[in-house]
């Protein structure tokens, strides 16, 4: 199905950066990736680094996917707060879930220094704001769970923060450890250099069956070719249930807009231009562009069909703009772009990652809410790791029988 309505930014702000033939012949790998966004991407890079023959599938066209509708803020904060994960996952893991994805924002800026350009990306701090004053009491809790992992973060009052951000806000978190990043330009060079590793990459092609012998895969197409391949790994998000058997997220929508670029006086939009969230749920999110745009996200609701979420996004697209208003009355966004996308929220906001069952050599990423990229640098990690018998033991953290 289509995992997203409107005008996306990014595919239309970078054009057809490179294109991919369907599968046409017959192939062999040592392992086949189901699906091609930023998952499935990284996942090619890393696997073809490591000296591995890799063969990467999708049914749409490159990056077309969930990847288009991401807004690619790069937070270590999950969807659920420490405090609330603590009690769901043990002290322990919380607090490593909550570093890997910290970490998972440095290798992203590691790994866009090596490629053609920087893919958009920044290093921003991540401003946390209470949407009432119950939330606000709710922060300073957040704070002390935070910095008794050793996270850097500061808890400010209402009067700093309107001071520091010119934000109206009972209370707030600020960390210095966040970034931004252009998701679909990041996957295209991604793809490519894997390629020039020896990667093959097929759009447009959907695998229809997989069938296991002996430890190997053989991947039916609609293509009336094959891939056979050693190992698989499905990064096709939510779709992955069709290889799975059952379903591990809830389906949400999740709508934005990207304004029109506005004229920055002091360089930046608003102070240090960081990345901006709220404690609600379903939050409120924004970040900036490089040529000057606000993005803006939120209004989630619970998805039933694309032709509904086709014809909520006018509705919800007001709804973003008179939020936007309030909370930075000083700009004058005009929108240029407004699209929704379907993403798969987790019980724990924890992603899912790794084989249904240990030994299994078929392999999972996905789930991974409103922390999609960080997890995905994580799970290419894991599940490299895993493949090459150097099984990582934070994959027990993302286990799907959790």
């Amino acid at each position: 199905m289509d995992l997203r309505s409107g005008r996306a930014f990014w595919p239309l702000t970078n054009g057809l950066m490179h294109t991919y033939p369907p599968l046409s012949a017959d192939e062999t790998a040592d392992v086949l990736v189901i699906g091609a966004g930023i998952t499935g991407a990284l996942l090619a890079d890393r696997l073809s680094a490591a000296g591995l023959d890799v063969v990467v599938t999708d049914l749409r066209d490159v990056a077309f996917g969930s990847t288009s509708a991401s807004t690619a803020l790069l937070q270590y904060e999950i969807d659920t707060n420490l405090m609330d994960l603590i009690p769901m996952t043990g002290q322990a893991d919380a607090e490593r879930a909550y570093h890997l994805c910290r970490e998972a924002i440095g290798m992203v800026r590691d790994l866009t220094a090596e490629l053609p350009d920087d893919c958009g990306f920044r290093e921003r701090g991540s401003l946390y704001y209470a949407s009432n004053r119950r939330d606000a009491r709710m922060l300073a809790q957040e704070h002390a769970a935070r910095t008794r992992a050793g996270l850097n973060v500061e808890h400010l009052d209402a009067r700093t923060l309107k001071a520091r951000f010119g934000i109206t806000a009972p209370a707030a978190l600020f960390s210095p450890d966040g970034g931004e990043v252009d998701p679909y330009r990041l996957a295209q060079h991604l793809l490519q250099r894997a390629q020039g590793r020896g990667a093959r990459v097929y759009d447009r092609t959907q695998v229809t069956r997989l069938d296991e012998r002996r430890g190997d895969f053989t991947a039916h197409t609609d293509r009336d070719a094959k891939i056979q391949a050693r190992w698989v790994v499905v990064a096709t998000g939510y779709e992955a249930e069709k290889f799975l058997g059952r379903r591990l997220a809830i389906l949400k929508n999740s709508y934005a807009l990207a304004s029109e670029p506005i004229e920055q006086t002091d360089g930046e939009l608003w102070p240090t231009g960081c990345l901006i969230w709220e404690t609600a749920r379903p939050y409120l999110y924004a970040r900036t562009t490089q040529d000057g745009r606000v993005v803006i996200g939120g209004e989630d609701d619970d998805h039933h069909n694309p032709a509904r979420r086709e014809r909520a996004l006018p509705g919800k697209q007001r709804r973003l703009e008179r939020k936007l208003g309030k909370l930075l009355p000083h700009l004058q966004a005009e929108t240029a772009f407004a699209w929704a996308g379907t993403f798969g929220e987790t019980k724990d906001g924890l992603a899912y990652i790794g084989p249904r069952q240990k030994g299994d050599r078929l392999l999972f990423a996905l789930g991974y809410g409103g922390n999609g990229i960080t997890y995905s640098v994580q799970a290419a990690r894991l599940l490299t790791d895993l493949i090459q018998g150097e099984e990582n033991d934070d994959l027990r953290i993302f286990r799907l029988d959790r």
